[in-house]
Parts: C-alpha cells; sequence; structure tokens
C-alpha cells in the first residue's frame, strides 16, 4: 500500500482558498458523452452550493457526516495497455496500422507509463484534486458548525477501507479540511480502519453475496445474454478497424476482437482521471480512438455489468445490496448517539469505494437506484434509468447534515452534493422541502416500532 507524503496529505490554507467550485459542471472533464464512462467517470458536484435551501427558521448544524468513493485513479493494472501494444506492435511489425492507429501507440504507450509512475491503483493528481476541493465546499457548507466543533473541541473521526486509495482520500480529505480551519487539526483523529463497514464485499458480511457472483446461474446467464450479441460484435469490429487495417482484424478470433476492443475502450475510460498527468494537462485525446456509438455501448455493458453484479439487479433479490444495511445502520447510529447525547463527534468522515456506493445507493432507494430488472425487461438504458456515471462516478459521495433546534433534529442528504429527497415514503418538514425529521426517517426506514 502506498502512502502519502505529508506534502501531499494535506495542502496550504492559500492554496485551498480557491477551490470552491461555481457551478456543477466546471470540473467535468468527460464531455457530453458523460455516461460511456460509466463509474469512472470523473468527479463533479451536482448542484451550486448557493442554491442550496436553507434550513427552517431556529435550526443550526450540530453535525455532518459522509460516505465517499476515493477520488480518481489509475487503472488498477496494466493489462488493458498491455494487450492492446502487443496487437500494436504486431500490426507495425506488418504494416497494419491506420493513420489513427499509428498515433494511438504512442498515446497508450505514455498514458500507461503514467498510470505506472502514479501507481497503478493509487489517486491522479485530479484525484487528491477532487477528494480536496469536496472537503473545502463541506467546511464552506456548513462554516458555523464547524466554528461550533472547534470552540466545543468536538472530535471528528476519519475512517477508511483500509485500501491505499480510500487511506490516501481520507487523508486528504482531513487536511483539507485542517488546513481551511488550523483550529480543527487537532480534533482530526488519525484514520482508522473498519473493513466491515467500507470493504463489506470482501469482509465476512459478504460471503453470501461473494458465492452470487461466483456461482449464481442466472446472473452469469444474463450477463453473456447482454454481452454476446451482435452489436458487441459490430461495435469491436468497429473500434478495431480505427486502428488496424482490415484483413489484420479479420484474422482475430470474435473472442479476441472483443478482449482487443473492451481493453481500447478501457483506455478511453480511465483517461479523464489521468488528465493531470497528460501532456501539459490537456488529456490524452483517447476520444478520437472510438466512435460515440461504440464508447456508448462499451459503457452500455459496463454498467450492465454493475448493475447485476452491484446495483439494484434482479427485481426478486436483495442480495447485491441488503449487506450495505450495515453501513447505512451506521448513518443513522450516529446522527441517533448526537441526538441522544451519548457522542462526541462533530463530523464522521468515510472513505471507501463503489463496491460500497453502488449497493448503499440501491439500498436507500437513491435515484437512479430504485428499480430492479425482471426477466421480462432486463437492464437497458431505454428501460431503467440506472447509470454508472451518475451513481458512483470516481469521488462520489452521500452526505448527511444534522440540524437541531430544541429536541428536534433534522436532516438533509445530499447526493453528490446535490441536495435529494430521501426514498419515496419518507415525508419532508414540508412539501418541496429538502429537509426531514430524524424521527420520521426513523420510521420511514423502519428503525422504529411503527415503521416495520
Amino acid at each position: 500500500m502506498r502512502r502519502l507524503t505529508p506534502a501531499l496529505a494535506s495542502a496550504t490554507a492559500t492554496a485551498l482558498a480557491a477551490l470552491l467550485v461555481a457551478g456543477p459542471a466546471s470540473a467535468d472533464v468527460n464531455g457530453g458523452a458523460r455516461d460511456s464512462y460509466g463509474t469512472k467517470a470523473t468527479y463533479a458536484p451536482g448542484q451550486n452550493p448557493r442554491t442550496y435551501q436553507r434550513p427552517p427558521a431556529g435550526f443550526t448544524p450540530v453535525f455532518t457526516e459522509n460516505v465517499s468513493r476515493h477520488g480518481s485513479r489509475a487503472a488498477t493494472d496494466g493489462e488493458d495497455a498491455d494487450l492492446v501494444l502487443a496487437l500494436w506492435k504486431k500490426a507495425d511489425a506488418t504494416g497494419e496500422l491506420t493513420a489513427k492507429g499509428r498515433q494511438f501507440g504512442p498515446k497508450a504507450q505514455a498514458l500507461q507509463q503514467a498510470m505506472s509512475t502514479v501507481g497503478y491503483g493509487d489517486l491522479s493528481g485530479r484525484g487528491k484534486r477532487e477528494i480536496q476541493d469536496t472537503a473545502v465546499r463541506m467546511e464552506r457548507r456548513l462554516p458555523g458548525l464547524f466554528r461550533k466543533i472547534a470552540a466545543d473541541k468536538e472530535k471528528i473521526d476519519v475512517v477508511s477501507s483500509g485500501q491505499g486509495r480510500a487511506v490516501d482520500s481520507a487523508n486528504l480529505y482531513a487536511g483539507a479540511l485542517a488546513a481551511t480551519d488550523p483550529a480543527l487539526k487537532p480534533l482530526i483523529g488519525p484514520t482508522r480502519t473498519d473493513v466491515d463497514l467500507l470493504y463489506f464485499h470482501k469482509a465476512a458480511g459478504g460471503a453470501a453475496y461473494r458465492d452470487y457472483l461466483a456461482n449464481d446461474r442466472r446472473l452469469a446467464r444474463t450477463l453473456k445474454s447482454i454481452t454476446d450479441r451482435p452489436a458487441t460484435h459490430r461495435a469491436a469490429g468497429d473500434v478495431l478497424k480505427k486502428l488496424f487495417k482490415g484483413g489484420f482484424v479479420d484474422r482475430l478470433s470474435d473472442d479476441d476482437r472483443v478482449a482487443a476492443a473492451t481493453a481500447v475502450y478501457n483506455l478511453y475510460a480511465i483517461a479523464p482521471a489521468m488528465s493531470d498527468e497528460s501532456p501539459g494537462g490537456r488529456g490524452w485525446g483517447m476520444e478520437r480512438f472510438i466512435a460515440k456509438r461504440d464508447a456508448a455501448w462499451f459503457g452500455y455493458l459496463s454498467d450492465a455489468e454493475d448493475f447485476y453484479e452491484k446495483g439494484p439487479g434482479f427485481a426478486d433479490s436483495d442480495i447485491t445490496y441488503k449487506m450495505a444495511g450495515f453501513l447505512l445502520d451506521d448513518l443513522f447510529r450516529q446522527v441517533e448517539a448526537k441526538r441522544a447525547g451519548t457522542g462526541d463527534l462533530g463530523a464522521e468522515l468515510r472513505f471507501t469505494h463503489a463496491e460500497e456506493i453502488i449497493p448503499l445507493a440501491a439500498l436507500m432507494g437513491l435515484p437512479g437506484s430504485t428499480e430492479g430488472a425482471t426477466a421480462a425487461r432486463p437492464y437497458t438504458y431505454a428501460d431503467n434509468p440506472w447509470r454508472g456515471a451518475s451513481v458512483a462516478p470516481l469521488g462520489s459521495n452521500i452526505q448527511w447534515d444534522v440540524f437541531r433546534k430544541g429536541d428536534t433534529y433534522l436532516v438533509r442528504m445530499l447526493y453528490n452534493e446535490k441536495e435529494t429527497a430521501f426514498k419515496t415514503g419518507c415525508r419532508p418538514v414540508s412539501p418541496g422541502s429538502t429537509f426531514y425529521d430524524l424521527a420520521e426517517l426513523e420510521r420511514c426506514f423502519g428503525r422504529t416500532p411503527d415503521g416495520a
């Protein structure tokens, strides 16, 4: 596990002062084809903070908590680049590269080298900024809360999955908070690890889930039926024929064509996350090597896999998201402890992965994650709103802000920093409000006897 140096783990207050993002699209480098990047889409806040609703009169912030995916990163390994570059070298040796193919090889080699330098699976420069920016916006969203935390010497707890990029994200987030207000620094605890809470898909609580991935025949049959379509083979041929001459592509087997085209798509998908490491920071231009419709198809295939393996999945089963109940319970426990006066925290900050964000979104019924698929209506973009780029982009987060007036506690949820209603059946304090009484949320989520 690679650790950040002290210089990277925090930023100066001067540098962080410029990090407030003015609008929801200002940090997005994915362009108009955002959905085609799936869960590798880079992060942009979903709402201008100046447009957030004000809490009802008399309510003041007393607590905040989050669940955040790590920031943008390098690919987890070099296999995709290795596969494509091996083909590229063969075609180059036999004079079977297209004009775009000749351009592609050096670009892919440079991207691979940049990812190797960053460290496979580790945060990129963009990923570090995404996390720091989100921390700064949290502090600016709730200045009264953080003044109260500093004045009352309340603690800020920081916890991660224990995986390198999540640990690094936690440290960067905490460092950014401390840099915006040095009075917070002694109140921020060292990042601790809770595998059961934030890496549950690999922990004891995920045993049934792992068996589902490995052995469920319906899952395997469904994914094969989605992937092994004429559209996939057509798209694979189109992708490769942009780079290699037709005869070279035709000599590959169907499976090899799909594997190679998928590798090209994967390089396309990860490139925006590595934008800081590109020459001059101008981007890698990988979108020039894959047509929009082909990127969209491979993006759909990626989303379909995530939908069935991590998201709402089959409508008659909760195996993909039931295990997120432990994390949802913790969100409630922290707020309930604040109400009961038994907790000494001003903020609880959690850092995890797509494998946790996606099932939590499904369990909570967040936008886009409310509909499972049936045999009659399998997952398609036409029939289901689930999109990886919206549900769990790199740096995605769920935040609960808690406000108090007397004995009443209200909760506001931000999903990727956009004010978001709780699931159907939960009643806000007034029509159209984004604030919910904690007691109402307990009823709605079945945490009280009358809500069962």
